[in-house]
């Protein structure tokens, strides 16, 4: 099984509680894999608690394990079914008797005190720059890998203690690298050597567990769990022994987080390494800091996670936290939605998501949310570009690049942008994009003034009851009939320019008392600048925070002007379009005979204040596709009936009378 990796496409995993081995249920558990069709298993195996016989002193096992063996049985059940097999351990922490053998693996306070659990009193945490992880764990990855027939090993908590470790090892190493004393606090003398420093220490560690897991079984590989981080937030050293897969560890959301957040970590991936699989962790529980991990989400709310993450290329996992099952509720959409992965999978897997506009990713943060957001609102396909990797041939994929507010670009940045714009592409830019440097250093001007035809006349500042003039017609002012004005940002900046301006500031005017709200002057100094370029692209800048400001105002006009922005940038008909009611989350794929339009119905009463408890089903959706022949077979996969095409000046149009949670159109001319 040395594709594994790429074979292993819907993961069913089992986080066992100290006590299952009493009590587990293994026929179904394995009958559950069989009607989510999970073709591949992440399964507890040893770490702080061993689920199997281990033979290694102080590997703590089960008090409940007694003669059975849970893993083994659950590896071998597994297998009987052709699933990828993954080992899952945990070494944050150790019990007592290993803590008074060994307080040498102990994570320690400034003072040098052990650190005790902070959930779970009696047991101990570790420190990552002891031997406990270095060699005890590497043993006991090796007894995993012996014995039972596993593809992978997957660690959580692997960093053990998360804050400052101040054990003799890690002081030791510390000061033999950097010849300093560790940080006392968080920021304070020696931090950023202390960051850097951990780092290739926790990159060697992820290094010498890959390769003790690889000199037994060579197919077989180390994976750890990258909490809720990307791709993007990995260094090379690190990123290469997972070059395999990434598994995000992004359960689910709450509060006022977005649905379509699940997508975004596929695309993020994908931003810096399109090419390798992610799969998106989705707890059948709540995701609180109340913790109810031994709870149940309501139906609409998990499948939708699961869903839009795999529509967005973010391929299904989803992990059950004891393996005793009080309420079952979560079975039937996990069921659902895997289904529906296994349904489109045939279609999707020999397709590639391509779109024609690009987010950059610069690390994520409430300008991203709210270009998003508008993205999603107006069904315009795109895609990410993590800033980390951006190079002239990666952005030449796309027409448009949007940066929300990438404030901090370096110089090469700025030149591979503006070459980009120079051969063609067009740009779409906000707030403090390029106004500092990599390092933070504020620039006199914009970095990329030049190719946005503006230059710095006032830094940002903060403002109150601020809008926005229409000026001349020009298509960013279509859709605000009636309207002379729109609300403004809370953050400006003053820019000077000789480019188009179809928008203006308004000067500022109170907004108290209210006898003394009412405009004073003329419109004056540009709120949205754009540019024709003579290559042919085309840019757009917003001295204001838009993004940020449509995130958390969430008024319309925002969003329509931001959708207005990147389609006049596109300046051509989009490839794909989808339109009809309701909240689509809209993806493409293409291949060499063919095309798939996904999107997910994210249209429910709770659309921005979760939990998901009702799908609305929705009403007719017009979708249209570019095609290079008129001889074309279309197909509704989710619904499984073909529909009679209509190509009309090279273009496939077709009515969608209604869809659920998903919908998948497919366009083939692989016989034309």
């Amino acid at each position: 099984m040395d594709n594994w990796a790429r074979t292993a496409t819907r993961w069913a995993q089992i986080t066992l509680a100290e006590d299952d081995p009493a009590h587990f249920d293994a026929d179904l558990w394995l009958q559950l894999m069989r009607d989510s069709k999970s073709n591949a298993t992440c399964i507890s195996a040893g770490g702080y608690v061993a689920y199997y016989p281990t033979q290694l002193e102080y590997h703590y096992r089960s008090k409940f394990l007694a003669d059975t063996d849970p893993f083994g049985t659950l590896v071998e059940g597994a297998r009987s079914l052709g699933m990828t097999v993954m080992a899952r351990v945990d070494p944050h922490a150790i019990h007592a008797d290993a803590a008074e053998a060994h307080p040498e693996w102990l994570a320690r306070d400034r003072g040098g005190n052990p650190i005790e659990h902070w959930a779970y009193p009696g047991v101990w945490l570790t420190c990552a720059l002891t031997p406990y992880h270095r060699e005890f764990l590497t043993e006991v990855i090796r007894e995993i890998v012996r014995e039972y027939d596993v593809d992978a090993v997957f660690a959580n908590r692997w960093e053990g203690y998360g804050g400052i470790s101040y054990s003799e090892a890690a002081r030791k190493s510390f000061r033999d690298e950097c010849g300093l004393e560790l940080p006392l606090e968080e920021h304070g003398d020696g931090w950023p050597e202390y960051v850097s420093w951990r780092h290739r220490r926790l990159g060697e560690l992820v290094g010498i567990w890959d390769q003790a897991v690889r000199d037994l079984r060579p197919h077989a590989r180390f994976v750890p769990n990258l909490g809720a981080l990307a791709a993007r937030d990995l260094a090379g050293d690190l990123a290469e022994p997972v070059s395999p897969l990434f598994i995000v560890d992004k359960q689910g959301r709450h509060g006022i987080e977005a649905p379509w957040g699940a997508g975004r970590a596929g695309k993020r991936n994908r931003g810096v390494y399109p090419d390798r699989p992610v799969q998106l962790i989705t707890s059948v529980g709540p995701e609180h800091q109340y913790r109810w991990k031994d709870s149940v989400a309501p139906v609409e709310e998990t499948k939708t996670w699961i869903v839009d993450g795999f529509a967005q290329g973010a391929l299904p996992w989803f992990t059950k936290f004891n393996a005793t099952i009080q309420d079952d509720r979560w079975v039937e959409p996990v069921v659902e939605a895997f289904n529906l992965h296994a349904t489109v999978e045939p279609v999707l897997r020999d397709l590639r998501i391509t779109a024609e506009i690009a987010l950059l990713d610069s690390g994520g943060n409430d300008h991203e949310d709210g270009f998003y957001q508008a993205l999603v609102e107006a069904r315009i396909p795109f895609e990410f570009v993590s800033d980390k990797v951006m190079t002239l041939e990666r952005l030449r994929a796309f027409k448009v690049v949007v940066l929300a507010n990438a404030e901090r670009l370096s110089d090469e940045q700025c030149a591979v942008l503006r070459s980009y714009v120079e051969g063609g592409g067009s740009l779409v830019a906000a707030y403090q994009s390029s106004l500092y440097d990599e390092n933070g250093s504020k620039r006199t001007d914009f970095g990329l003034g030049d190719v946005l035809g503006i230059g710095l006349a006032e830094p940002s500042r903060r403002v109150q009851n601020n809008y926005i003039a229409l000026m001349d017609a020009h298509p960013l002012n279509a859709g605000f009939d009636g309207a002379t004005r729109i609300i403004g940002g809370t953050h400006i900046i003053g820019v000077a320019s000789e480019e188009a301006a179809p928008f203006r500031f308004i000067p500022d005017f109170p907004d108290l008392p209210m006898e003394e709200v009412y405009q004073r002057e003329a419109p004056d100094k540009p709120a949205v600048v754009c540019t024709e370029n003579a290559a042919g692209g085309r840019t757009v800048y917003f001295p204001f925070n838009i993004g940020a400001i449509f995130w958390e105002a969430l008024q319309a006009d925002h969003g329509r002007l931001i959708a207005n922005a990147v389609s006049w940038a596109l300046g051509k008909t989009p490839d794909v379009t989808v339109q009809g009611a309701g909240l689509v989350d809209v993806a493409v794929y293409t291949g060499d005979s063919g095309t798939a339009v996904a999107f997910v119905n994210l249209t429910n009463p709770m659309a921005m204040r979760g939990p998901i408890r009702e799908t609305l089903p929705l009403p007719p959706q017009s979708v249209s596709i570019a095609v290079p022949t008129d001889r074309v077979k279309v197909r509704l996969l989710v619904a499984g009936v073909d529909v009679v095409p209509n190509v009309v000046d090279g273009r496939v149009e077709i009515v969608i009378p209604t869809a659920g949670l998903l919908e998948v159109v497919h366009v083939d001319w692989s016989e034309a």
